[in-house]
This record gives structure tokens, C-alpha cells and sequence, in this order.
């Protein structure tokens, strides 16, 4: 008997020591020794290309910080994900740092000094659509190189030129190139070749790109040596500056020395509130995503989400009733501040998103025809990309940054490498009609010299207790906003895994058109015809967002989601 009891407590003290060991090996590695190895304990990067996240987690290896990855992995992107990444576009970035500061970068483009209210309307006032959206007269002033010099001079650690290094090793060497990229540039091929006559490291002359093709970008990774070298002027001024001027001229684009020269991006006070004892922290205007954000959250807050169930035909109705107001309101309320009075206060206020719901009947579906902006006192493309990034320390980045189309206007510098963007479709072409994505604009978004257009990208992060919980974004036009939202309610309120969260299936309304974007198998076919008996026009459609984000679990550890529609990859250590 005694000696049975003696190897029962060896047995035990084995038992323990090896949970010790197994803790312990967790820890030097980073791991949460859980068996979920998505969970780490140093940092977190989760981005759009397995390449970029790969970049910021060395950068964080190297003893770099949050913003010291995000530079590397905005460079990066800008080489390995060339339809959204980009130096020749622009985004937002929002700061939390470790003893909890924050703080937000808008670097989004801006018109050209020459830009007009008219400039893409016919002798009739009428929108000429593909103006505005291919070749060098949609290009708007890049803001991407000055934003991430910005954030790295105000944040940064490490030096400017290791931070930039890994994206020029990419350029110069070259990157193997996913299925999804190959089909890509095979299918625009031609249009690469309509606007680029002189050619472009995007086109392959000998054969169609195939899967683990390498793309080479000599070009580019001059351009990123000169940025390397000189910082901001090393792009704004110079021979990057001289080709950017040199292309304007040959496409009859607005984009002159000065407009480049006078660029700078702006630091702006964040947008916070409260979600369920959650603290919000997200974009203000030029953005249209944090007010919009939080208006929905004010919206659906009053309602028990959880107990009406995920997805439910109760939950879509409450949802979809916030997005038609909040859509209106955006339509008629949303400019850059720095042209525009946005009647920010009164549209985060709790009271006023409150009132904005009290027609809403469960009964039927209020048309949006019904529905005007709220009266106040006082679209990007779905090829944007987002990425998120937790450091050591905890500092935390939150960056989505666009060309607006699918590798932009199209137009690739010639002797630098990089595509500009077409962001001026961003603007109310003409205020009232809705640009290429249904959205619709008011006068508040009008074209105007040096003005920067609307977006809807919605950088954000939440704290909880005061501490960090999650930092999410994502990529999908007029659908950014409504994935955000529906990625933190998805965890605060239906008790979803990051992971879980991210890939959930989503729904979308816009106000107008008046219909429900659904995602396949969003809804089961019940719901369905539960929300078309109450005048829903249920629309079904591809993904919806590409979210990216990551969450601290209450152990400590950062748990990421990346999002299963693209290639996109959560790294960590």
C-alpha cells in the first residue's frame, strides 16, 4: 500500500514538473502553452501577405516597437501586395501606447492645387465615371511616405533605415507570388498594358504569371533606397518627385511639384466612446469610419444583441435599421474638417443615436427613401488592405491604407516602380449622385483644391478595464465600417474568438441602394424569408471585408485573426 501511494506522488510531481517545463518552454517562445498555438505572448502582426507580417515580426525580434513594424510593414506591402499596399496612395493610423496614449494619423491624399468642383462632369453636369477612376487625372497626392515618416520620427526606436531595409531586399530580390496575385495580374494585363505603353514589372511579357512566379521590382527598390536615404524628401523632392511630375505630363494628370512639396499628413484627435463598458478608440474625419462606428455601436446598444442570437432575423433587423440612419447621415455630415464643420459631437452622441432609432419597427422595414440624415446644429474600393500590430511592451498600431481601386489608377510610375492611386472618386464626383460603390455624397465631400476625400476606413482599437483588448481594421469600401462593427460585436457580445470573429459571415447595408448585402450562408434560408416578409430586399454577394485584427486574452496573450478571404497571415512570437 505504501509503496503504491509513493509512486502515485512521483507520478504527480512528474505530472508537474513536466507542466512546468511545458509553461516554461511557453514562455520562451512566446507561446500560451494552452495547445493553441495561435496565441503569443511578445508581439503580434497580422497583415494581408504572409511576406509583410513576416517583416513586422522581425522588426519586433529586433527589439523595434509597434510603429518601428508598422513602417516596415507599410514598405513591405507597398512591394508584395501591390494592389493595396502602396507608397503612391495613402490611410489612417491609430496609436495606443503602452501607458495608454493615443493618438491618430490621418496621411490620406489630397486634391491637386488645380482640382475643380466639375472636373469629371460632361458639358451636361453629368458624371464621365471612368475619369475619375483610371489613368492620372484620378490620382490624388500620395500621403503614405510622409504618414510613415511622421509616425516613426513622433514613435519610432529603431532607425530609419533598418526599418525600410526589409522592404528593399523584397523589391530588389524579388517575392514568390501567391495564386490569388497571379490571377490578378493575368487578368489585367491588358489594361497594364494601355496605361503603361513603356511597360510595367506587373506585366510579363513571355508567359502568363503562374503561382510562385518571382515578381522583381528594380524600380521600386531604387524609389525605397532614395526614401531610405533622404526620408520624406527622398520621395516628395528629387527624382522621385521628377517622375511623378514626368508622368503627370504624360497623361495630362493635375499633380505639380508644389502639390507634393506641401504635403503633409495630419495628427488628429481620436474618436472615443463607449461600447458595453468598452472603450472605443478609432478615426475621426477625414474619415467617415469612427463616427460612423460608434453611431452604430450607440445604435444596437440599447438591444440584447446575445440574446436574440448571431445572425438571428432579430439581430440583422436592429442592424441593419442602425446602418440605414448611420448611412445617411454620412452621406450628408461627413467631410475634411479642415473644410467642412462635421457636427462630430452631436452625431457620437448617445441621446442623439437613440432618437435616430425610435421609428424602427419590428414589424416591417423602414425604406430607406424614408429616411434623411439626422438634422444637426452646426468609398474607397474593397482593395484596401489593413494591418494590426501589439508589441512587447504593449504599444499597439492600427493602419488601413488604400489606393481605392485594384492596383489604383492603373498607372505605375515610370523609373520609380509604384502605382499611383485613384482616390479622387473618393469625392462627390457630383454631390447627390453615388460614386463607382453606391455611395452617396453630399456637399460636405465635394471636390475642392487641396482637400482630402472621404473614406470610410476604420482603424481601430479597444481597451477594456483600461487595458488593451483589441485592435481590428479591414479593407472593403462602403463594407469597412459594418465588418468593424461587426467583428467587436461578434466577441464582446456573441463571445467569438478573434479567430472566430474575423471569419464569421457578414451582412451589409448602405442606406442606399436600399438592399442587404448578404455573404453566402450568412443567413439561413428561414432568416431569410423571415427579414423578405418584413420588406428586407435580401441581395446576396461575395466576401465581405478582409479583417485583420488581435486580441488580448485575459491571460495576457495576443490571439490573432486573420482573415481566411485572402491570403492573409497572423504572425507572432
Amino acid at each position: 500500500m505504501q509503496k503504491t501511494i509513493k509512486h502515485l506522488i512521483n507520478w504527480k510531481k512528474n505530472i508537474a514538473y513536466a507542466l512546468i517545463a511545458i509553461s516554461l518552454s511557453g514562455c520562451v517562445t512566446g507561446q500560451l502553452g494552452k495547445n493553441n498555438s495561435d496565441e503569443y505572448k511578445n508581439g503580434m502582426v497580422v497583415s494581408a501577405h504572409p511576406e509583410a507580417s513576416q517583416v513586422g515580426v522581425e522588426i519586433l525580434k529586433k527589439g523595434g516597437n509597434a510603429v518601428d513594424a508598422a513602417v516596415a510593414v507599410q514598405f513591405a506591402l507597398a512591394v508584395v501586395y501591390p494592389n493595396a499596399g502602396n507608397i503612391g496612395g495613402g490611410g489612417f493610423m491609430v496609436y495606443r501606447g503602452a501607458s495608454g496614449e493615443i493618438n491618430t494619423l490621418d496621411f490620406r491624399e489630397k486634391a491637386a492645387a488645380a482640382a475643380s468642383r466639375d472636373m469629371y462632369l460632361d458639358s451636361a453636369g453629368n458624371p464621365i465615371v471612368d475619369k475619375s477612376l483610371y489613368g492620372h487625372l484620378a490620382a490624388g497626392v500620395p500621403g503614405s511616405v510622409d504618414g510613415m515618416v511622421e509616425a516613426h520620427q513622433k514613435y519610432g526606436k529603431l532607425t530609419w533605415e533598418k526599418v525600410l531595409q526589409p522592404a528593399i531586399d523584397l523589391a530588389q530580390n524579388g517575392f514568390k507570388i501567391t495564386k490569388r496575385q497571379a490571377t490578378e495580374l493575368n487578368s489585367l494585363h491588358r489594361k497594364f498594358m494601355d496605361f503603361n505603353p513603356d511597360g510595367t514589372a506587373f506585366v510579363n511579357l513571355e508567359k502568363t504569371w503562374q503561382e510562385g512566379d518571382l515578381l522583381v521590382q528594380k524600380e521600386l527598390a531604387n524609389t525605397l533606397s532614395l526614401v531610405q536615404e533622404k526620408g520624406r524628401a527622398g520621395f516628395y523632392e528629387g527624382a522621385v518627385a521628377d517622375s511623378i511630375i514626368a508622368e503627370m505630363k504624360r497623361g495630362k494628370g493635375l499633380i505639380t511639384k508644389e502639390d507634393l512639396k506641401t504635403y503633409h499628413s495630419a495628427w488628429r484627435k481620436p474618436i472615443t466612446g463607449t461600447y458595453r463598458g468598452y472603450k472605443i478608440i478609432t478615426m475621426p474625419p477625414t474619415s467617415s469610419g469612427g463616427i460612423a462606428l460608434m453611431q452604430l455601436l450607440q445604435s444596437v446598444e440599447p438591444y440584447s444583441l446575445k440574446k436574440l442570437g448571431h445572425n438571428a432575423d432579430s439581430t440583422v433587423q436592429v442592424i441593419v435599421e442602425a446602418e440605414r440612419r448611420v448611412y445617411a447621415d454620412r452621406a450628408t455630415h461627413l467631410g475634411d474638417p479642415d473644410f467642412y464643420t462635421v457636427p462630430q459631437a452631436t452625431l457620437i452622441d448617445p441621446a442623439y443615436n437613440k432618437k435616430r432609432m425610435q421609428n424602427f419597427s419590428w414589424a416591417a422595414a423602414t425604406p430607406s427613401s424614408e429616411v434623411l440624415a439626422g438634422s444637426v446644429n452646426g468609398s474607397e474600393h474593397e482593395e484596401t488592405t489593413h494591418f494590426s500590430i501589439v508589441d512587447r511592451e504593449g504599444n499597439a498600431v492600427s493602419i488601413t491604407t488604400t489606393l481605392n481601386g485594384s492596383y489604383g489608377s492603373l498607372v505605375a510610375v515610370k523609373g520609380a516602380g509604384f502605382l499611383l492611386n485613384n482616390e479622387m472618386d473618393d469625392f462627390s464626383v457630383k454631390p447627390g449622385a453615388p460614386n463607382m460603390y453606391g455611395l452617396v455624397g453630399g456637399e460636405a465631400n465635394a471636390i475642392a483644391p487641396n482637400k482630402r476625400m472621404l473614406s470610410s476606413m476604420t482603424p481601430t482599437i479597444v481597451e477594456k478595464d483600461g487595458k488593451l483588448f483589441m485592435v481590428v481594421g479591414t479593407p472593403g469600401g462602403s463594407t469597412i465600417i459594418t465588418s468593424v462593427f461587426q467583428t467587436i460585436i461578434n466577441v464582446i457580445d456573441f463571445d467569438m474568438t478573434m479567430q472566430q470573429a474575423v471569419a464569421a459571415k457578414k451582412f451589409h447595408h448602405q442606406w442606399l441602394p436600399d438592399e442587404v448585402y448578404v455573404e453566402k450562408d450568412a443567413l439561413d434560408s428561414l432568416t431569410t424569408e423571415k427579414l423578405k416578409a418584413k420588406g428586407y430586399q435580401i441581395a446576396p454577394r461575395g466576401a465581405i471585408g478582409r479583417v485583420d485584427a488581435i486580441l488580448k486574452t485575459k491571460w495576457g496573450y495576443y490571439q490573432g485573426g486573420a482573415d481566411p478571404r485572402g491570403d492573409d497571415k497572423a504572425i507572432g512570437y
